[in-house]
């Protein structure tokens, strides 16, 4: 994870950290790379994701870890008496179960007014299924957000990057820590953060729920999978197989781009052939352009187009391994 480049900018800041795994932990990392302290109160057998220790060191390795058993009075005694004076608690816990141990907000709020306490969960803390327990995939399963994920065939992947986690869970974390950090600034008054992973992914729908409404309005009826601006129904915003096996994005959206990927390709005609000059997604044209588009990117290695596109500004660049990423200092 990048670090943050200003470390100086949560200074004095304490977050208390009780979650476990990804969600959380990467949250309270996050905070920490911008300047606050973390500490981390673990159970006894430790964090589950030491099971996996470069993960665990990833996310944990600076903080200040520390036991505490909250089946005991003690355990829950040290729990509080981090919390009166924290800043920040970070908790990952299902619905009820801060509560039941004592230490639900109002509790802690009375001893700590400023406290804000961030509790991460799979679906909230209400509604039907409040209760279930669940993973990433579920998470992207109940927002439709992976059913967006499916090819032209149907076939839908098992993403390697957690977007639910990371996404839905920890993105809005901080982002409502920082919001409720602001306010006990500003007023001395705490806040109770309620992150809902499921509910935040849900909303990352916004593109494919306006893609389908245009459309409706274009076509009068509801776009396949695939067939609309922004999942495959374009020759210039879509993914290739080159003649080696790798893979070429194609993100020249707008005509400008496209005119000089096309030049770049040697294929000047196929400029005019555009979503934004009427050869939109279904179109014979649209389609036509699809299959040569394909065809064309199929019949070179993948290093052949990237020498291609090396000094050309169209949005195309080749799919690569987090090796490759590496190797290349991109993310320097």
């Amino acid at each position: 994870m990048s670090p943050i480049q200003d470390a100086t900018l949560l200074e004095g800041i304490t977050v208390l950290d009780l979650s476990r795994n990804l969600p959380g932990p990467a949250t309270s990392l996050i905070l920490q790379q911008m300047g606050a302290k973390v500490i981390k109160l673990e159970p006894p057998h430790g964090d589950d994701a030491k099971s996996m220790p470069m993960l665990y060191q990833a996310l944990n390795s600076k903080k200040q870890i520390m036991t505490a058993d909250f089946r005991t009075p003690e355990g829950i005694q040290s729990l509080k008496d981090h919390a009166a004076t924290a800043d920040v608690l970070i908790d990952g816990f299902r619905p009820g179960v801060m509560a039941e141990m004592g230490c639900g907000y109002d509790t802690l709020k009375a001893l700590n007014p400023r406290l804000v306490m961030c509790c991460i969960t799979g679906y909230g803390q209400a509604g039907p299924l409040a209760e279930k327990a669940g993973h990433d995939i579920n998470y992207m399963a109940l927002s439709g957000v992976l059913a967006g994920l499916q090819t032209a065939q149907g076939d839908l992947p098992v993403p390697a990057v957690q977007f639910g986690d990371l996404f839905g869970g920890t993105a809005y974390a901080v982002q409502g820590i920082l919001a409720a950090l602001l306010k006990a600034q500003r007023t001395g008054q705490g806040s109770f953060v309620d992150v809902s992973m499921t509910h935040n992914l849900w909303k990352q729908n916004i593109m494919p729920e306006s893609m389908e409404h245009m459309w409706i309005m274009l076509t009068g009826k509801p776009a396949r999978h695939q067939d609309d601006l922004l999942s495959g129904g374009l020759a210039c915003y879509n993914v290739y197989k080159t003649a080696d096996g790798r893979h070429l994005a194609v993100g020249s959206l707008e005509h400008k781009f496209w005119k000089v990927a096309c030049e770049a390709l040697g294929q000047p005609d196929w400029a005019g052939i555009h979503w934004s000059r009427g050869a939109m997604p279904g179109t014979p044209q649209a389609r036509e352009m699809l299959s040569n588009m394909t065809a064309l990117i199929a019949s070179q290695p993948l290093s052949h187009w990237e020498q291609v596109f090396a000094a050309v500004d169209a949005c195309v660049t080749p799919v690569l391994t987090r090796a490759e990423v590496k190797a290349r200092g991109l993310m320097a």
